[in-house]
């Protein structure tokens, strides 16, 4: 959500600060801010809005100072404006904070009864006025922002920079990520590796609880009991070239068209393309071993792990229960038998996943996940790791990293038919075959990008538009139906189409697009069916199938966009790129703003 910054350099850190807050902007914000130390004393800059408004900001009043912090706000508390922008400050004291303060209102009224005065309606004040009375009582700034933080209850991520202390940061987390890196003579503090990418590829990711003095020489990092501790110092993969957007108009059309290369990344991670095997390396996780298997993610990943529930079943013979993060936390799951636990996150930092991942463990039972960065919170807690290689995915709707999941978990759940006894060894190696083909076929689909043009500018003025779909199919049209809201701001809604006459056929008429998803399966007849009820009621349909299936469908249909033919197993992959692309190119067609649509931000570490 937020992204931090912070720099304590040798060269002005204003620009140096900017440029870290632009590689930010895919975590989503409404404003932005920096502060800087000048002779000793804290200047600040704030705008509501873009990152342009910042810079036109510092523009027409230049910010000098070599050390300082920065951030770009998702507002929680209070409404977005330069008044709630961060860094919020004191006289002594300026703060930067990712998360939400969950008692600041009973601080505030503490600290309003002392005399203090806000500045601001946002949960974060409290924070910096909690470190400046520590201050003013005298403790050293260590001391005073950890006793600050002794008095807040949530989640946060701090970076603080002290009046008259030019070799000085502090920086602290609970619940939400935050990175130091480590340069010549120079050091760093970010919300993730990728803000201080252009600095330093020498990180160190911090954990739950702690603590971390930074000068331009030194880390001293110190855990929740404010223990002096060691964490290592990772080289980051990320690189700079990796978050450019290149020739593409967006990051999101980038990223799709990334879709073949994230899945081969991925696919190669667990394929063995010589022998044909599937295996799962490091993992040390044995689906034999367990009865239940719950998959909990949240939003796209959600979305992942319905997909997966179909491979599970269907192929390793495996019971499974998929649910949403922020139900499954609250609803004190119930496993009979030998259960695990399966989380699926890009980020690995979601705040819900994490939480259900602890309640899971606290539960007794094997836990295993699927994020798309290895030092992740998720990744680090969770008893095996199945890893996405995805690459760093910048856009809010997630794209190719969804693909990049949809690997991992088909390559686990072969992994899992074959430790169980489901599978022979032949039956392995077509699964095998069939994933290995699947970055092939994810590149076939996206030739169709012209027709999903032609598809866009029918849907961009719709108000509402359903999607339909039937088997593993159905997943990918409750994917399609968020990609359509969350860009382009159209109501949408996936069905399975054996439900419609169930209710939502109420719903359509000649002003309501119907999106049908069909894999060529036991099940296309049965779609193509639905498909003729919804276009029988004046409902303009567009088929997504192969060639063979838009030719069965006939002139039942409005449009069709032709999928490569692929076995039903890898169908997903080849529906992916289509849906993608069509939700990208009717926002494009609706003028809205692709890689940071309203409201959303990309990676979700608040409750």
């Amino acid at each position: 959500m937020c992204g931090i910054i912070g720099i304590l350099g040798n060269e002005p850190a204003a620009p140096r600060l900017v440029e870290a807050l632009k590689r930010l902007e895919y975590r989503g914000y409404d404003s932005a801010g920096v502060a800087t130390l000048i002779d000793g004393a804290i200047h600040r800059r704030r705008a509501s809005g873009k990152i342009a408004n910042l810079e036109a900001a510092i523009a027409a009043d230049p910010l000098a100072g070599v050390e300082g912090i920065g951030h770009t706000r998702w507002a929680t508390h209070g409404a977005p404006s330069e008044r709630n922008a961060h860094p919020h400050a004191t006289s002594r004291v300026a703060l930067v904070h990712n998360g939400i303060i969950e008692n600041f209102r009973s601080l505030r009224q503490e600290l309003g009864a002392e005399g203090r005065v806000f500045d601001s309606e946002t949960d974060t004040e409290v924070i910096t006025q909690l470190i400046s009375r520590g201050l003013e009582q005298g403790l050293s700034p260590r001391d005073a922002v950890s006793g600050a933080l002794a008095r807040v209850r949530g989640a946060f991520a701090i970076a603080c920079l002290f009046t008259g202390e030019s070799d000085l940061m502090i920086g602290a987390r609970q619940g939400s990520p935050l990175v130091v890196g480590i340069g010549q003579g120079e050091m760093f503090l970010g919300s993730d590796a990728i803000a201080v990418a252009p600095f330093t590829r020498q990180v160190v990711f911090l954990e739950e609880g702690d603590l971390v003095e930074l000068s331009r020489t030194s880390v001293a990092v110190y855990d929740r009991d404010r223990n002096p501790v060691t964490r290592p110092v990772t080289q980051v993969a990320a690189s700079a070239a990796a978050v450019e957007k290149g020739n593409w108009r967006h990051y999101m059309q980038k990223e799709i068209h990334e879709e073949p290369d994230a899945a081969a990344r991925t696919i190669g991670h667990y394929v063995d393309p010589l022998t044909e095997t599937v295996s799962l390396p490091e993992v040390g996780f044995d689906f034999a071993s367990i009865d239940t298997l719950w998959i909990v993610a949240c939003g796209t990943a959600y979305y992942a792990g319905r997909v997966a529930e179909y491979w599970f079943e269907q192929v390793a013979g495996l019971a499974v229960e998929t649910d949403i993060a922020s139900e499954f936390r609250y609803r004190q799951p119930v496993a009979g038998g030998r259960a695990a636990a399966l989380f699926v996150s890009q980020s690995g930092e979601t705040a819900d996943t994490l939480e259900a991942l602890r309640l899971a463990k606290s539960n007794g039972w094997k836990t295993l996940a699927v994020v798309n960065v290895a030092e992740s919170s998720i990744a680090r807690e969770a008893d095996a790791v199945l890893p996405t290689l995805a690459g760093p995915e910048i856009g809010v709707a997630s794209t190719k990293a969804f693909v990049s999941q949809l690997a991992a978990l088909a390559a686990a759940a072969v992994a899992a038919a074959s430790a169980r006894g489901k599978i022979d060894r032949d039956e392995e190696r077509r699964l095998a075959h069939l994933l290995m083909e699947t970055p092939r076929l994810i590149r076939e689909a996206l030739s169709a990008e012209p027709a999903i043009q032609a598809v866009a500018h029918d849907i961009a003025p719709a108000r509402s538009v359903l999607y339909i779909a039937r088997g593993i199919s159905y997943p990918i049209a409750l994917e399609a139906a968020l990609k359509l809201k969350e860009i382009s701001y159209i109501h949408a809604e996936g069905y399975a189409a054996g439900e419609l006459k169930h209710g939502p056929i109420a719903l359509v008429d000649e002003h309501t697009p119907i999106v049908g998803i069909a894999a060529h399966d036991r099940l296309f007849e049965k779609v193509v069916s639905n498909v003729q009820e919804v276009a029988a009621r004046g409902g303009p349909v567009t088929l997504i199938a192969d060639a063979a299936g838009l030719a069965e469908a006939g002139p039942t249909i409005k449009r069709g966009i032709e999928a490569p033919a692929c076995d039903p197993f890898v169908a997903p992959f080849v529906q992916s790129p289509l849906i993608h692309l069509l939700a990208y190119h009717v926002a494009v067609a609706k003028g809205t703003d692709v890689d940071q649509p309203r409201n959303l931000a990309k990676s979700v570490t608040v409750e």
